[in-house]
């Protein structure tokens, strides 16, 4: 360069600085006209690497900017060819400590660009790691230069980014062509989307919101052009774009949400044009399908009639001519459903999601609530969307989606809370409505229910399927199939081959719904057990092939505090036994016992609860048959005895029990009688449940007999308390019929002998003066025929109360001897292993508890039950102090209750 445009460019003015430019600029333009290249090049040289890159010195390194900006004007069209030495330095400047340095290097290289235009494309990257960088400068002035460069490279980058083409990548004779046979030729662009999306994934990380929202312009930029089709690239920066919403700024967080907006409106539409497309091929393949049968047809009956062949080819060609459609933008356009759903289900695990914790003061909660909720907002308005647009990509999220889901459903925003359960019923409504034909070709053989620590089963029996083979799907009908497959159903052999879809991982959704089970809130727990009912009803097979984990988790969640959980567990427990065989029910009911046995607590307080809710779910009577069956084998006395009596209170007062007592009042069935039998054997366990089971069956003779083997009983205050019970529960609906039968003593004379002996246990307490002002009250019936006659038959002798209902003696089915020294002996052993081990009693009474109201029959507290107990102490009860003036004889000796009550009916009425 001339010594006086040296001069000018070291000034430290910028006029002076200007005028040498316009000077070298001068130059260079007849250096080009003259095609002196090498002076051309070894004056940007110079520009370079003494003024340029001058680090220390700002005054030369502006003005080596400005001169680099005037050698660009000069150049002209000749500019491309020495980019690569003009525009590094100027990028070096970007980031020079000096803001003034800054500042020029922004007013160089958009004077730069502004003659290069497509081809400053090329260094695209570089260009916009330094704005982005710029945008967030500290001093004003640059950040405005930034931006007016910002401006000028989208003005570029939206006329030419996806079709120019550098000149140095240009072939000879590229563009003479007028034909427009260039287009043809595969040419890489000076602008690469597949180059920018690097440095996009790197920078979306950026906090600050200035950055943010240069960034988020960009995106938007990128997007609106038609052939660079960035919404390809949408996983690669979604995340990043998510994490935009959490910002303070609110024109960030705009920005951003009117860029998700926008992709979300372009793939729902990219989604339609394909469906549309998709639709179209197929209506007209099934058109031509048609046309060519009925071609085939008439050319058929053409050469019967007139000998000719028919050509149709030209029916094909038009075919073939009218199946090309136009390109429709949008069509060839492939979005990543699966990357984007991952990032979306990442998003859902936020505290929010969780609520927050515990641990978090109340003016922290609210900063957890601006970072994260629109994120999470946002995630679930896109799987809402893609349910409508792909729900069959969203079908592999499923368990992914549920694992966050649903304690979303619990989170303490309102908002998020109704979004959560949009997405769930959207979830659901969509895994009901699949097709179960791929279901049933790709069965899994189902596991069998974990029976208890050291229950040893049969080889047979636990080969054996746990559910009928009939059908898995059984939304509309809970009733279990019994083993004949539905002629409605066409089998995978007979129909047709179906079409491939997505199938659920039923292993991972189930799983994962196990794991909620620990979730804090109840509506997560819920919903968890919503899911499993659901998957149930719908596969069965599937979900069972997995229970070994699930159902022992089931078991415990039967300890939920929450009622409306343990209703939703008793639920989902018995439509799994609803179709399991009575090896896999028998388990169920072990598993059962086990866990009351074990947690006590849960006996207390859910006892009555699960077996209420069982048996309205199953077979009333499979369950007490079952029950009966295992707490017959059971060792631990006394905790059989507890759940007798919890089992007998429920079959005395339950509405939903109301046929088994039914069942039990018709003894002259066979299936009466075993049912009673069954009962029986394992009521031994408690002496009033047997003695009750036998008046609910109008086994009066045989309650009698009982009864004398009661004297032989140690009477504890536990047994008292019971009888107690049992004398309020004489008082309720359920035994009306009982007490209409004291007006016939003729037909029951050993009901008298049942209540005079109750009456006789008892220590004068209120349920004393209850069951005597009864008992009062048809005295003088009772009197009259209570007495012996004498063509009765011997009491040795003597049947049933009702001969025509016990036919069991005659026929065996009931041996009521037999039961008699069952209960003796059970009792017997009771006695023994109290001595061993202690005194089992301690005075408290089962969950069962129950008192007499207005309304119907209700649980009664440990305390009224001890405000009602006898007044007694703890050890054995001395036999009741008889009144002063007996009214009604009932002091007399119980076995000669008969004539010597009968001659006093009169003073005992007085």
């Amino acid at each position: 360069m001339d010594p006086n445009v040296q001069r000018a460019l070291n000034d430290k003015l910028y006029d002076k600085r200007k005028v040498g430019a316009l000077e070298l600029e001068r130059v260079i333009r007849e250096l080009v006209a003259a095609k002196d290249y090498a002076r051309v090049e070894a004056i940007l040289d110079q520009l370079c690497n003494e003024y340029a890159y001058a680090v220390h010195q700002p005054h030369a390194r502006n003005g080596g900017l400005i001169g680099l900006a005037a050698a660009a004007i000069a150049l002209g069209s000749e500019l491309a060819k020495y980019l690569e030495i003009i525009v590094p330095p100027v990028l070096a400047c970007f980031t020079d400590q000096d803001a003034r340095v800054r500042y020029y290097a922004c007013e160089a290289m958009y004077n730069i660009a502004k003659v290069a235009k497509g081809e400053i494309l090329i260094y695209f990257n570089h260009i916009f790691d330094a704005l982005c960088k710029l945008g967030a400068d500290s001093e004003l002035s640059v950040k405005n230069g930034a931006e007016l460069l910002d401006r000028l490279i989208k003005d570029i980058v939206s006329e030419s980014a996806a079709t120019y083409v550098s000149v140095l990548e240009q072939p000879p004779g590229y563009g003479d062509d007028k034909d427009g046979h260039d287009e043809h030729v595969d040419l890489p662009t000076a602008f690469s989307l597949k180059r920018f999306i690097p440095l996009l994934r790197d920078r979306i990380f950026a906090l600050n919101p200035f950055t943010r929202t240069f960034l988020v312009g960009w995106i938007v930029l990128l997007d609106s052009i038609p052939d660079l089709e960035l919404v390809t690239y949408l996983p690669e920066f979604l995340g990043g774009l998510l994490r935009f919403l959490s910002d303070s700024n609110r024109d960030v967080h705009a920005a951003t949400q009117g860029c998700l907006d926008k992709f979300l409106s372009e793939i729902r539409r990219i989604a339609r044009v394909k469906k549309g497309i998709a639709e179209s091929k197929k209506s007209k393949g099934d058109g031509k399908r048609k046309r060519e049968d009925s071609v085939d047809s008439g050319s058929v009956r053409l050469a019967h009639e007139e000998g000719d062949e028919v050509d149709s080819e030209t029916i094909n060609d038009e075919d073939d001519s009218s199946s090309e459609d136009d390109w429709v933008p949008g069509q060839d356009v492939q979005v990543n459903y699966k990357a984007i759903l991952e990032i979306l289900t990442a998003t859902l695990d936020s505290p929010l999601g969780r609520s927050p914790p515990r641990s978090l003061s109340s003016h922290q909660r609210p900063l957890i609530h601006q970072a994260e909720e629109y994120g999470l907002l946002e995630s679930l308005r896109w799987i809402v969307e893609f349910l409508d647009i792909c729900p069959e990509e969203v079908l592999p999220f499923t368990p992914k989606i549920l694992a966050h889901l649903l304690p979303a459903m619990a989170s303490g925003v309102e908002s998020i809370r109704q979004a959560a359960a949009r997405v769930n019923t959207s979830l659901m409504n969509y895994v009901v409505s699949l097709s179960d034909e791929a279901e049933l070709g790709t069965m899994q053989p189902p596991s069998r229910i974990p029976g208890p620590p050291g229950d040893r089963q049969d080889g047979n029996a636990s080969a054996r399927v746990s559910l009928s083979s009939s059908r898995e799907l059984e939304l509309r009908s809970p009733t279990p199939a019994q083993g004949r497959p539905s002629a409605r159903t066409p089998t995978p052999a007979l129909s047709a081959a179906p079409q491939p879809q997505a199938d659920l991982d039923y292993a991972a959704a189930v799983n994962s719904l196990t794991l909620l089970f620990l979730n804090d809130h109840e509506a997560t727990r819920v919903a968890a057990l919503t899911w499993l009912i659901m998957l149930h009803r719908k596969a069965p097979r599937k979900v069972l092939a997995f229970n070994d984990g699930t159902f022992p988790a089931l078991l415990k969640t039967l300890s939920d505090p929450a009622e409306a959980v343990v209703t939703k567990d008793l639920q989902l427990l018995s439509q799994i036994s609803r179709n399991s065989e009575d090896d896999y029910f028998s388990n169920f009911m072990v598993n059962l016992l086990q866990l009351f046995s074990t947690d006590r607590k849960l006996l207390e307080t859910r006892g009555n609860l699960i077996i209420r809710q069982l048996c309205t779910s199953l077979s009333a009577e499979r369950i007490y048959r079952t029950l009966a069956d295992c707490i017959e084998k059971e060792e631990d006395v006394e905790f059989a005895s507890i759940m007798v009596q919890n089992l007998n209170n429920n079959l005395i007062t339950a509405p939903e029990l109301a046929e088994l007592r039914k069942r039990l009042r018709n003894l002259e069935t066979k299936d009466g009688q075993t049912f009673f039998v069954a009962l029986f054997r394992s009521w031994c366990y408690n002496a009033v449940a047997t003695f009750s089971l036998c008046l609910l069956a109008q086994a009066y003779e045989q309650a009698y007999n009982l009864l004398q083997i009661f004297a032989e009983l140690e009477m504890t205050v536990n047994i008292l308390i019971q009888i107690d019970k049992l004398v309020q529960l004489l008082e309720s609906p359920v035994f009306t019929y009982l007490r209409l039968q004291l007006l016939e003593p003729d037909k029951y004379p050993h009901l008298y002998k049942c209540l005079y002996g109750l009456l006789m246990l008892l220590p004068q307490s209120s349920a004393f003066a209850a069951l005597k002002n009864r008992l009062n009250s048809v005295s003088s019936i009772g009197y009259l025929h209570i007495a012996p006659r004498p063509n009765a038959t011997t009491p040795s002798g003597s049947s049933f109360d009702r001969p025509n209902r016990l036919k069991g003696r005659e026929d065996g089915i009931i041996r009521w001897n037999e039961l008699l020294e069952k209960f003796r002996a059970v009792q017997e052993r009771a006695r023994r292993l109290q001595r061993l081990g202690g005194d089992l009693d301690d005075g408290t009474l089962g969950i069962g508890d129950l008192r007499i109201s207005d309304g119907g029959t209700e649980p009664r507290g440990p305390k009224e039950l001890s405000a009602r107990a006898p007044p007694v102490p703890v050890k054995d009860p001395p036999p009741p102090t008889p009144p002063a003036k007996p009214r009604s004889g009932l002091g007399r000796q119980f076995g000669r209750l008969g004539g010597a009550v009968a001659g006093r009916g009169k003073r005992g009425q007085q």
